[in-house]
């Protein structure tokens, strides 16, 4: 198949994650974005794992000194960028791919699975706005129910992989649980899938607590793809900036189903982005703060004897039903959205984790 071809089959296929409808599960797992920019703007917005201390102040001075040069393409910054990434876990820049977010990224792997029918192997619950599509493109889901403690089950995972599988799919640590494999376990792990078969590791969460990361192995597993954002700890969800590693092959294969290469980021995004990468002292203090105000949320958890995760991310799962009342009703009514649940017929619910004010609002709003 040459380019061309490629890229029209990638423009059809990458249609379905523009167009396809949320099935029922996912329209009452996640809210539509425009019913938050509706809310008032005392509203305390929790849904989304959102860094409430915003992008750093490099980053901010940066973009908005971007916006005059943004008349001109951002071939320049595309090398720019993806080479300051790399040498973050030691890659060249030929190893990196740029995305508008991490999500979009995801997307396009899945496109690449895609080119032969399949099924996907992913837990459940996970993160999931790109399953729809990704069944729409003939991959069905088989998910595999996380453990009694939240965690991924692991074991049970490698289990479901048939010679059918196309892709597994990891988020580790993972959304909406927190919880988090260790090295040793998702080594293992990574070893022992097929290697005809793609393993989408999605590290979105790994920066907050310097959780594992698999990086140093992406060399050494060709079928192993990492994704990682700039939208938790640096702060810049909006402003759409996300990037994969994997090896230089892998690489240029999804670039190819890219119309346009590594030109998702706008030119002001990778500019926010390369300043997010040296503000060294903004990232301690968003780890630090989101330590100060997630211990506010636990300790008036532990006052209402709520069970919780200990989670290595910006948002804690617990289970609401110590508290036998409407918890999302209760907490909207005291002007806090976002707590929602992400398992069928279960009273666990995931809250993102805001200000250390923000959190003391929530616990007297649960206390009240």
């Amino acid at each position: 198949m040459n380019r061309r071809d490629l890229i029209k089959n990638a423009a059809l296929a990458m249609g379905a994650f523009s167009t396809a409808p949320l099935s029922l599960a996912a329209k009452e797992l996640y809210l539509e974005p425009t019913t938050f920019n509706q809310l008032p703007g005392s509203t305390i917005k929790l849904s989304s794992n959102e860094n409430p201390h915003g992008p750093s102040p490099m980053a901010k001075k940066a973009m908005y000194d971007a916006v005059a040069g943004s008349n001109r393409y951002q071939w320049d910054l595309n090398g720019t960028l993806r080479e300051m990434v790399g040498k973050l876990s030691g890659h060249a820049k030929d190893q990196v791919i740029l995305g508008a977010g991490s999500s979009e990224l995801l997307g396009l792997i899945t496109l690449w699975a895609a080119q032969q029918k399949g099924n996907i192997v992913a837990a459940d619950p996970t993160f999931q706005l790109w399953m729809p599509a990704a069944r729409k493109l003939g991959l069905p889901v088989n998910l595999v129910p996380v453990t009694k403690m939240k965690e991924n089950d692991l074991p049970a995972m490698l289990a479901a992989v048939t010679p059918e599988t196309r892709m597994v799919y990891l988020c580790n640590p993972n959304n909406p649980t927190g919880t988090v494999s260790t090295a040793s376990e998702l080594e293992a792990f990574i070893k022992k899938i097929p290697s005809n078969c793609i393993i989408l590791l999605d590290e979105a969460y790994t920066d907050y607590y310097d959780s594992p990361s698999m990086l140093h192995l992406v060399n050494d597993f060709p079928n192993l793809i990492i994704a990682k954002t700039f939208s938790k700890v640096y702060g810049m969800a909006g402003a759409r900036l996300g990037y994969a590693v994997s090896t230089a092959s892998n690489i240029q294969q999804l670039m190819q189903l890219q119309a346009w290469a590594n030109a998702g980021p706008s030119y002001v995004s990778m500019q926010g982005g390369i300043a997010a990468l040296q503000d060294i002292e903004f990232v301690a203090f968003c780890k630090a703060e989101n330590t100060r105000a997630k211990d506010i949320f636990y300790k008036g958890l532990e006052k209402l004897n709520v069970p919780y995760i200990r989670s290595f991310t910006s948002f804690v799962y617990f289970d609401s039903a110590a508290l036998k009342k409407d918890v999302p009703a209760t907490l909207q009514t005291a002007g806090i959205v976002g707590a929602r649940s992400f398992e069928k017929n279960s009273s666990w619910l995931r809250l993102s984790i805001g200000t250390q004010d923000e959190m003391k609002q929530v616990v007297a709003a649960l206390m009240g």
